[in-house]
């Protein structure tokens, strides 16, 4: 079976702004007039550094505290992993396990993830391209869940306060996580997912 022939056999370009398929030769868009590329500018360089930079912040916003508590004059102040082990202790094994998946698993998978995108783009690798397709629109999914930490942590702090004798306070690390999470959703925006297609012709730019 023939493959269908790219846009540019075509002579045509997507605008990245309205979604108008506009002619190869024109430089901005008719309808909106922003700029027209076939590609993402800079799209792996730009994506790496955002992935690093999440990375680097990663560190911080697992060993600082990200909340202080004080239950009955006894204070404390948790990470992100001790308070899942404060969580499940206390029998909120459900909020426990949302809060790892949120800020432990869904983290890590997009690290992985947009690692391998990067690589396989970079090295113009024909490996699996219709998986790796996949997987970029499956952390496109999963990556709005990851604020679900800092969310959590701003209602069990709400709830808390309704308890006499008792607060709850955000600290730094759920900064450093937040901050982690936006990065990594524009390392995924910034990622061109037609790069992966590129190695089936290299004559695309």
């Amino acid at each position: 079976m023939s493959q269908p022939p790219y846009a540019s056999e075509l002579g045509l370009q997507l605008c990245h702004d309205c979604g108008l398929t506009c002619r190869l030769t024109d430089r901005d868009c008719p309808r909106c007039e922003a700029p027209l590329h076939q590609r993402k500018p800079n799209s792996i360089a730009r994506t790496w550094a955002l992935l690093i930079a999440a990375l680097i912040l990663y560190l911080p916003a697992n060993t600082l505290p990200v909340m202080y508590t004080d239950m009955f004059g006894s204070g404390s102040e948790n990470t992100i992993l001790s308070g899942v082990v404060e969580f499940w202790k206390e029998g909120a094994w459900d909020i426990a396990l949302l809060i790892f998946i949120a800020s432990v698993v869904v983290p890590c998978m997009k690290f992985f993830v947009l690692g391998l995108l990067l690589i396989c783009a970079q090295r113009r690798s024909r490996w699996a391209m219709r998986e790796r397709a996949q997987l970029y629109r499956f952390i496109e999914t999963i990556g709005y869940w990851s604020m679900l930490d800092v969310l959590v942590v701003a209602l069990v702090a709400a709830l808390v306060q309704f308890r006499a004798l008792s607060t709850i306070e955000p600290r730094l690390g759920i900064l450093f996580f937040g901050l982690v999470v936006v990065l990594t959703m524009l390392a995924s925006m910034s990622f061109d997912p037609r790069l992966t297609w590129d190695a089936e012709n290299d004559d695309v730019r």
